[in-house]
């Protein structure tokens, strides 16, 4: 192999040399979210030299995302993540070829995107996609590469590596009411601290070289530069086949269920149907509708002890995500007519735009 100049400095590493550039060439890596974990993974895959990368994502840059997903600028706001993603992997090297898949993760299509890469990175904060990126890693035999923030502290760690320990084994029970960023807070530097670690993981699994973090968990917090690791072994073993997959989380899908704003539009002052903001109180845009209250998601469980629960309840919140969690935990409170508003108030603010300014600050 004859590799581009561009990849010099790397080549002549005893570790790398041209064989492995050539494995770098040949690599396939799918990452999972665009925000900020993935804006210090995915130039630093590009820049490598891997063959291809698929990133799957749907959703729009907000200026809230910039201080810590600092491959966008300011006039991408409104914009799909993957496709300014793409675009700047482009100019930073246009021999990588990149797959901009503006989907949702879901049961439906996670088998099928999974089957077609060699390594996945986890690069969300939701927990309960991470379940579900783990459990289509087992079914495809995929290692998955794990991050995950929680205000200025990081973890980094690899999954199902030559059959080695799960997410599972790590974190048994699932629990989807932790705090993301938009409840917990940020700062960006911690997000891409981890988002190179694990951009370092998937080099070392290409070029089968260095101390994969399979079996082992690296906890990195900012605030002191603590690094500690610690060793966990395989203890859960998920019997999973495609079927029994698709059959779990369609199931999990249809349970909380989404609904376009559009269609629900016209209930906009129906006294009948309540229009639940779990955001926080801070969050923009504002979003005032007549039949509308707002209660953040940590707050939630201890606010509806009183309320009906044959009611009729649009939840939404930033994007969608904590939407999808207040209705698991309204379902499990017995409320029967329950729906999360996809793409939150992001998709909801360009409606209201488009029709009339009464609502939106």
């Amino acid at each position: 192999m004859n590799a581009p100049a561009r990849y010099d400095r790397q080549i002549i590493l005893p570790e790398i040399g041209e064989s492995g550039q050539d494995k770098l060439t040949k690599a396939k890596v799918l990452v999972i979210g665009a925000g900020g974990l993935a804006a210090a993974i995915l130039p630093y895959l590009a820049a490598t030299g891997v063959g291809e990368i698929g990133i799957v994502d749907d959703d729009l840059i907000e200026i809230s995302n910039l201080h810590r997903q600092v491959i966008y600028k300011s006039s991408s706001i409104g914009k799909y993540k993957v496709e300014e993603a793409k675009a700047m992997m482009f100019g930073l090297n246009p021999l990588v070829k990149v797959n901009a898949i503006r989907e949702k993760l879901s049961g439906k299509n996670a088998i099928y995107l999974f089957s077609k890469y060699d390594i996945i990175v986890d690069a969300t904060d939701n927990i309960a996609i991470k379940y579900l990126i783990n459990d289509a890693c087992l079914v495809t035999n995929k290692p998955m590469v794990y991050g995950s923030i929680f205000r200025f502290q990081g973890q980094v760690s690899v999954f199902n590596y030559q059959n080695g320990p799960t997410y599972r084994c790590l974190y048994p029970n699932e629990n989807n009411d932790a705090e993301g960023c938009e409840d917990a807070g940020v700062i960006g530097i911690s997000v891409g601290i981890i988002g190179m670690l694990q951009a370092s993981e998937v080099i070392k699994m290409i070029l089968e070289t260095g101390d994969v973090l399979s079996g082992k968990i690296l906890v990195y917090s900012i605030l002191n530069n603590d690094q500690q690791k610690y060793d966990f072994e395989k203890n859960y073993i998920l019997l999973m086949d495609k079927k029994a997959f698709e059959e779990k989380y369609n199931r999990i899908e249809n349970k909380g269920e989404e609904i376009n704003f559009e269609s629900v539009f016209n209930e906009i002052n129906n006294d009948e149907v309540l229009f639940l903001d779990v955001r926080n109180e801070d969050e923009l845009p504002k979003i005032s509708l007549k039949n509308q209250i707002q209660i953040p998601l940590k707050n939630l469980e201890t606010q509806i002890q009183k309320w009906d629960k044959s009611q009729i309840i649009y939840v939404f919140c930033q994007s969608g995500i904590r939407s999808k969690v207040a209705v698991e935990l309204l379902q499990k409170r017995e409320f029967k007519n329950v729906k999360s508003i996809s793409g939150g108030a992001v998709a909801m603010k360009q409606l209201l735009k488009s029709l009339t300014s009464d609502f939106i600050d």
